[in-house]
């Protein structure tokens, strides 16, 4: 499988992981600390190939993933789950302990962030009533929810903003919350 985009990822060995699972090129930050070459190598990629944002599910992947859409705007992002990305023996969290299948799936599933004027039917009353914000499982049902789109775990805050932002539907969102709350009923 040949990816067209350029992949960013953290360091050497999300690189070295990515190679195994796909071909294709990598531009790595070496960490979270992102300076304005890293940042002018994205924005020539996303010129000429395009680019996808692919960091590690823990803060500092959270914080490099901001830092450069927010200086590139119009880059797709692949997320894994934090189950996904765990090594063995809960030894390290990253692209590089994640499986060679469930990389080839998460950049499958690639999201493209869209314009946040654009109109949605989702929002906050909404994510009340599930129970997803200011409820007892607010936290467990966040993490199903964001396992199951696979856009990255979020705080309560940022649930909406991440479910606009990669075009969830409210349909989405009900047809994933009936199997979660049924999941819970079998429980």
């Amino acid at each position: 499988m040949r990816i067209k985009e350029i992949i960013v990822v953290e360091g050497k060995d999300d690189t070295a992981k990515v190679k195994q699972a796909i071909d294709a090129d990598t531009i790595e930050t070496n960490g979270s600390a992102v300076d304005k070459n890293i940042i002018e190598q994205v924005r020539h990629a996303q010129e000429k190939r395009g680019v996808i944002i692919f960091t590690d599910p823990d803060y500092p992947g959270q914080r490099i993933r901001h830092l450069v859409s927010q200086a590139v705007p119009g880059c797709k992002h692949a997320f894994l789950t934090k189950a996904e990305a765990k090594g063995k023996h809960d030894k390290g969290l990253g692209i590089e302990h994640a499986s060679v299948d469930t990389i080839r799936q998460a950049l499958a599933e690639v999201y493209q962030l869209e314009d946040e004027k654009t109109d949605h039917d989702i929002n906050r009353e909404l994510l009340l009533a599930y129970g997803l914000i200011g409820g007892p499982k607010a936290k467990e049902r966040r993490e199903k929810v964001t396992e199951h789109f696979r856009i990255g775990y979020t705080n309560g805050k940022q649930l909406l903003k991440r479910l606009k932002m990669f075009r969830i539907s409210k349909e989405q969102l009900e047809q994933a919350m009936t199997r979660i709350l049924q999941e819970e009923k079998d429980e």
